[in-house]
């Protein structure tokens, strides 16, 4: 038996996508997929004393790009450190998570969207203990032009999967009888049921990037995900 969840990579996501991953044995990046503006493949929400706030990575205005072609403009990074430290320096791990976070932002520099978000998602990984496999779509054969759901059962195959594992929202899309057709089985994630947790500034918020977790919580954020391991 072999679960495999394939997402389009997002900038530092919440809680659930880390789930997710903790839940599969293989997740794909699927960065071969039109890159869309204003969605989360290059921002996501932070909290801060006002409220919650957009931190968005800037990537020019060409529209016409898949998310692995997408260049990063020079010169946010710092920017959205001092953003991130300036709102959650009073969190109990903010010190110890800034110290494999912060050289991400100031040592290292980003000029692809795709790569940078990867080795984002690999860091947390590792700080959280999961163990998941990290793939690409591109590590596999194109499947030419198929149509979406053929390509993700096409991934599936070469991936060596027996089941599937999707969010929710491509209920609206997925065409269930061919992961039928092909042997394999299609699971549904549910997000809901997140207990909450200690968190800075009013009223609690589930939907904001993973690093309000872990600056809050740093390793017990396992206690506030459900396959995350001790």
């Amino acid at each position: 038996m072999k679960t495999v969840a394939i997402l389009q990579s997002n900038y530092i996501p919440w809680k659930g996508n880390f789930d997710m991953i903790a839940a599969v044995d293989e997740f794909i990046n699927y960065d071969d997929m039109q890159f869309t503006t204003n969605d989360w493949r290059n921002r996501n929400l932070i909290k801060t004393p006002q409220g919650v706030q957009w931190l968005s990575v800037p990537v020019g205005q060409g529209i016409s790009r898949r998310i692995r072609d997408v260049e990063l403009a020079p010169a946010w990074q710092a920017k959205h450190w001092k953003t991130l430290q300036g709102n959650y320096r009073r969190a109990p791990f903010f010190d110890e998570v800034a110290q494999w976070l912060e050289p991400l932002y100031l040592v290292e520099t980003h000029t692809g969207l795709s790569p940078m978000n990867r080795k984002f998602m690999e860091a947390i990984c590792r700080y959280i203990g999961i163990e998941t496999r990290i793939t690409n779509c591109w590590d596999y054969m194109s499947a030419g032009d198929k149509a979406r759901t053929a390509r993700l059962v096409d991934l599936c195959q070469q991936a060596g999967a027996t089941h599937y594992l999707s969010g929710p929202a491509a209920k609206d899309y997925i065409e269930a009888p061919l992961f039928d057709d092909a042997g394999i089985a299609l699971q549904w994630f549910d997000y809901a049921g997140f207990p909450e947790y200690p968190q800075l500034w009013g009223e609690f918020t589930h939907g904001v990037t993973v690093l309000d977790l872990l600056f809050n919580c740093g390793k017990d954020a396992h206690r506030y995900m459900r396959h995350v391991k001790a």
